[in-house]
């Protein structure tokens, strides 16, 4: 089992910044791919972006240029560093692990990821 728990969130105005961290515990994540979904109220969880085991990313087109993913791997960590938000960002944010060490391949299926943390609330203003 894994454990994940997302913090970072909060309320910033638009244009401005958050950074997102999501540790894991349980087991170590280093080699499998970990992602970043969002939701928000009335829709579907949405992929937002994905890193894999040796550095490779994947993002919602939308946030391209504008949101970075990374991990630490010695910390059992990924972040997720936002710029420039916009009103439309804000959803509740999930951080899911996808238990397959040495796994390359993004997925922006939620049904891919098999752990998921309680998500972090993201509110930008206008």
């Amino acid at each position: 089992q894994v454990q994940l728990v997302e913090s970072g969130g909060g309320l910033v105005q638009a244009g401005g910044s958050l950074r997102l961290s999501c540790v894991a515990s349980g087991r170590t994540v280093s080699k499998t791919p970990m992602g970043w979904f969002r939701q928000a109220p009335g829709k579907e969880r949405e992929f937002v972006s994905a890193i894999n085991w040796i550095g490779n990313t994947r993002y919602l087109d939308s946030v391209k240029g504008r949101f970075t993913i990374s991990r630490d791997n010695a910390k059992n960590t990924v972040y997720l560093q936002m710029n420039g938000l916009k009103p439309d960002d804000t959803a509740v944010y999930f951080c899911a692990v996808k238990y397959n060490n040495y796994e390359t391949t993004l997925y922006d299926e939620s049904y891919r990821y098999d752990y998921w943390g309680q998500g972090t609330q993201v509110t930008v203003s206008s």
